[in-house]
């Protein structure tokens, strides 16, 4: 039997469970669904793409490292794009989410993410046009597996650096003062800051770190896919099925949620067939909101 599909749903649900980090911890810090997440993910993308290009204009060739389609002016344009990409969700927060959020009312919130989301994707599309855009055009030849399995080099190495972020950001959720700090905040913002800490920072950290996680997962999705300013907004389903899914607030949660829906979205494919892909998803968050809306780590309040 071949086992193709299980291997693609893995590698689109590590992708989805990076970037479900940032709903989750923005849902469980912030209080409200950002609706806005997904353009992170394309702005994050293209400007790792802007860097790039600049990169190779300057020290020119494309620095490709071994196999792998793309090289080192894509790695340090993404470092630096996630930054920018944090800086822009922090940005967006000073500019909207923080004076709504003085005012109590988080439905207002998820109707000014709505606004915020089609606007960033509206000049996303104005500055970079509606038409793909690639990191590299290179056709890679797959390498056999097991079980009829078969993985380009791009494929592994996105596997393994997605495993080590999510490694490095349960080690900092865990370990690290504004880690811990996060943590008590997601429990009870109310008692974390009469207990001294310092919620403001502990929002400005939520942002960044979102912005910089959602980048990353935007640029994995450009490498194996394409770039489009629509990407971040068609994955924006499947991150929210993965977060509710694993169960809020949980950085392992979010992330088997991804793997879950990943793998569920490609056994659909083979069943159903690739138009209704997008629709499962949404039959996963349904089912969890209907069976266990806390998650599979989420706990019962």
């Amino acid at each position: 039997m071949n086992l193709q599909f299980i291997a693609d749903g893995l590698i689109m649900g590590a992708l989805i469970g990076l970037g479900a980090i940032g709903v989750t911890l923005t849902y469980s810090i912030l209080r409200f669904a950002n609706f806005a997440h997904g353009e992170f993910l394309a702005w994050g993308t293209y400007f790792t793409l802007a860097l790039a290009s600049g990169f190779g204009a300057m020290f020119g060739g494309s620095g490709t490292l071994g196999s792998l389609s793309f090289g080192w002016p894509v790695i340090v344009a993404g470092v630096l794009a996630a930054l920018l990409t944090g800086i822009l969700a922090l940005a967006l927060d000073r500019l909207l989410f923080a004076k709504l959020r003085d005012r109590g009312n988080a439905i207002v919130m998820v109707m000014a993410s709505f606004g915020a989301s089609m606007a960033l994707r509206s000049l996303l599309e104005f500055i970079f046009t509606s038409e793909p855009a690639y990191f590299s055009r290179d056709i890679q030849m797959a390498l056999p597996m097991a079980f009829g399995i078969r993985l380009t080099p791009d494929q592994l190495f996105l596997l393994a650096m997605t495993a080590v972020l999510v490694l490095v950001m349960e080690r900092f959720m865990a370990l690290s003062p504004i880690g811990r700090a996060m943590r008590a905040v997601s429990e009870n913002p109310v008692l974390a800051r009469i207990a001294g800490v310092d919620v403001e920072r502990v929002i400005r950290a939520t942002w960044m770190i979102g912005g910089a996680l959602a980048c990353a997962a935007g640029v994995m999705l450009g490498i194996t896919v394409q770039i489009r300013p629509f990407m971040g907004f068609d994955l924006l389903l499947p991150l929210f099925a993965a977060a509710i899914l694993g169960g809020i607030g949980s950085v392992p949660g979010a992330v088997l949620g991804g793997l879950i829906v990943g793998i569920a979205e490609a056994t659909a494919v083979q069943v159903v067939g690739a138009d209704y892909r997008a629709a499962i998803a949404f039959l996963i968050l349904i089912a969890v909101l209907l069976v266990r809306p806390a998650g599979i780590f989420g706990v019962r309040e």
